[in-house]
């Protein structure tokens, strides 16, 4: 039994698709630094640095950051359409998700918590928020150029279905204000995202993670 860390709304809803997508039973506990009726102390044990999604494997090791944890799953259950099956589809797929941890979530970091980064300098703070949604939103912009392609003979960037590239890209992308932006200036990669939506599986997760349509206005 697979034990995952997570939250309503948060990262851990492409964690908890990518498992229904292997179909692997798994445990859900909802732990959430900043939630402190959640099961914290839990969270703190299996990841020092709390964060969401963590999941815990059958043989009691643990797993974290979202890539790693999609890549591993997409690697051990090879017919789940996780990862593609080619060879060059999925070095490209690979680095989607590497590039939207490492562009896009970080970005994202800074413009939730600024704090963390100016050292108590409240002066610096919404300066820095704007900096790193623009960035944010730059990155997204490049990601679409760059893995738009993978979708021109296909529905989705994994294929006939989302794959992981797909799961996290929807994920995340919810998230400041990148829906809008893309539906903006980038209304193709916008009308993928409502595809991966549709998806049955998709719609019955986000139902429950983010009931609310993303803002496309403004």
């Amino acid at each position: 039994m697979h034990t995952l860390f997570g939250y309503p709304g948060s990262g851990s809803a492409a964690v908890e698709l990518a498992l229904r997508r292997c179909g692997l039973p798994f445990e859900l506990v909802n732990a959430a630094s900043w939630a402190p009726e959640s099961a914290r102390e839990q969270l703190a044990a299996a990841n020092p640095l709390q964060q969401i999604p963590t999941l815990r494997l059958p043989d009691g090791s643990v797993m974290t950051e979202s890539a790693a944890i999609l890549i591993h799953l997409g690697l051990e259950h090879p017919d789940s359409g996780l990862l593609p099956g080619t060879p060059a589809e999925r070095a490209q797929a690979l680095r989607g998700l590497v590039y939207i941890a490492a562009n896009c979530y970080s970005a994202i970091s800074i413009t939730d918590y600024p704090e963390r980064w100016l050292d108590g300098f409240k002066d610096g703070e919404e300066a820095l928020r704007r900096g790193s949604r623009s960035q944010l939103h730059h990155h997204w912009t490049l990601f679409a150029d760059q893995f738009m392609p993978l979708a021109k003979t296909q529905p989705f960037l994994g294929g006939e279905q989302p794959g992981a590239l797909d799961l996290l890209a929807v994920v995340v992308s919810r998230w400041s204000g990148t829906r809008r932006a893309m539906h903006q200036h980038r209304r193709a990669f916008s009308e993928l995202l409502r595809r991966i939506e549709a998806d049955p599986l998709v719609a019955e997760v986000f139902r429950v993670h983010f009931p609310r349509p993303a803002n496309l206005a403004g």
